[in-house]
C-alpha cells in the first residue's frame, strides 16, 4: 500500500510502498478516506521523539484517521466492515501511523463511529485535536460567566476549545494576530470573542477585558509562566505542552497538565457535537513566516484515500471537503490528495 513514510531519523517524508497491514485479534483494519497534520507527526519527522518511543522503520507517520471498516481481527465486538468510524492511531511504538491507505487499530479504544451530519473530512481532522480541547476545556471546567483565555486558539486544539468554551456561556479571550488570524477566531463562533494579539503587550490587553485576571487559561501555545500570571488568585491553568504541575512555579492557582485521552467515549463525545454543530472546523487563517515557534499551525484534514508525489502545487482554494495542503515544517515536500469517498451515512447503510 502506498504512505507517507519516513526511512530513517530526519530524514524527508516522502510516499512509498509498504505491505499492507493486518489485523490481529481485537483490532480493525480501517481503509483510510482522511487523516490529518498534528505537532506530533511534524516532530516525528524532525526526530525530536527519538529517545522517548520506539522507531520501527520505514517509519509511516501520522495519527488521526477516517474511513471505513475493511476487515475485523477475532473478538471484535461492536463494529462491522463497512462502517465508517474515525479515531486516533495510538500504538507503544511509531512505526504503524494513519497517513497510509489502510491503518490497524484497537477496536477498544482510540475508534469510534462517524455520525450522520459528520463529514469525513472532518472527522479525519477530529480526534487528536478535539480530544485536547475537550480535555483542557473540562480540566479548568470554567463556568457561564466566567472569563477563559486561551493562548493558541488559532490552532487546531484551540479554534475547538474556543468553541467548546463558548457552548458553556464562557466569556473567552482568544489569542490571534491582526487580520487574518483575528477574523478566523470571530468566526469560530456566533457568541462574542475577546481577540488578543500575542505579538504586542499581551498583559495590557488581557488586563483590559478582566481588570483582575482571568479565571481560567488554556496554554496551548505561549509562555506558561506569562500566561499564570494572568490569573486571578484560585485561578485554574490547563496545559498540552508542560511535563507536570510543578512546572509553573506560581503556588496560588491550579494546574493541569494535559495529554489527549482519545477513549472511544471521548471520540463518541466530540463526533456527536461536530455533528450538532457544535463545534465544526473553519478554514485556517494564512500562516505567517513571523509566526513565533510556540504557536503551532492549525491541524488541518488531509483527506488521504489516493497519495501522489507533486507535479505542480495545488489549488489554494480551501474547501474544506477536498482540502489539499502542504504538510508543515519537516513535511512540506509531501502533498496528499483525495479521490471521492462514500459519506458516513451511505457507509452506515451499506453493512
Amino acid at each position: 500500500m502506498r504512505a507517507v513514510l519516513l526511512d530513517s531519523t530526519h530524514s524527508t517524508p516522502a510516499i512509498g510502498e509498504v505491505e499492507r497491514p493486518r489485523p490481529v485479534a481485537g483490532e480493525l483494519l480501517v481503509k483510510v478516506a482522511a487523516s490529518s497534520v498534528n505537532g506530533f507527526d511534524a516532530a516525528t519527522a524532525a526526530g525530536y521523539l527519538q529517545g522517548m518511543m520506539e522507531h520501527r522503520f520505514p517509519l509511516v507517520v501520522g495519527m488521526d484517521f477516517a474511513g471505513t471498516v475493511e476487515a475485523v481481527g477475532d473478538g471484535v465486538l461492536g463494529f462491522a466492515v463497512g462502517d465508517a468510524v474515525f479515531g486516533v492511531a495510538r500504538k507503544p511504538f511509531l512505526g504503524a501511523g494513519s497517513m497510509a491507505e489502510y491503518v490497524t487499530v484497537p477496536a477498544g479504544a482510540g475508534v469510534a463511529a462517524i455520525p450522520a451530519g459528520l463529514p469525513v473530512a472532518h472527522a479525519g481532522a477530529l480526534g487528536l485535536a478535539g480530544s485536547a480541547a475537550l480535555d483542557a476545556v473540562t480540566a479548568v471546567n470554567p463556568a457561564a460567566g466566567e472569563t477563559l483565555l486561551i493562548s493558541g486558539a488559532t490552532g487546531g486544539v484551540g479554534a475547538l476549545a474556543v468553541q467548546l468554551a463558548a457552548g458553556r456561556g464562557v466569556r473567552v479571550i482568544a489569542t490571534a494576530r491582526p487580520g487574518a488570524e483575528t477574523g478566523f477566531v470571530l468566526g469560530l463562533t456566533g457568541t462574542k470573542v475577546y481577540p488578543v494579539d500575542y505579538t504586542a503587550d499581551l498583559e495590557s490587553q488581557v488586563r483590559a477585558v478582566a481588570p483582575d485576571g482571568v479565571d481560567a487559561v488554556l496554554h496551548l501555545a505561549g509562555d506558561p509562566e506569562q500566561l499564570a500570571g494572568l490569573l486571578r488568585p484560585g485561578g485554574r491553568l490547563a496545559s498540552t505542552l508542560i511535563p507536570g504541575a510543578d512546572a509553573i512555579a506560581r503556588a496560588d492557582i491550579d494546574v493541569h497538565a494535559v495529554m489527549a485521552d482519545t477513549s472511544t467515549q471521548t471520540l463518541s463525545d466530540l463526533a456527536t457535537r461536530a455533528a450538532a454543530g457544535t463545534c465544526a472546523f473553519r478554514s485556517r487563517p494564512p500562516t505567517h513566516s513571523t509566526r513565533p515557534r510556540r504557536h503551532s499551525p492549525p491541524s488541518q484534514p488531509v483527506p488521504s484515500a489516493s497519495f501522489r508525489s507533486p507535479a505542480r502545487k495545488p489549488s489554494k482554494r480551501r474547501n474544506s471537503e477536498s482540502c489539499p495542503l502542504s504538510l508543515s515544517s519537516a513535511l512540506d515536500q509531501v502533498w496528499v490528495l483525495r479521490s471521492p469517498v462514500p459519506s458516513a451515512t451511505a457507509a452506515s447503510t451499506s453493512r
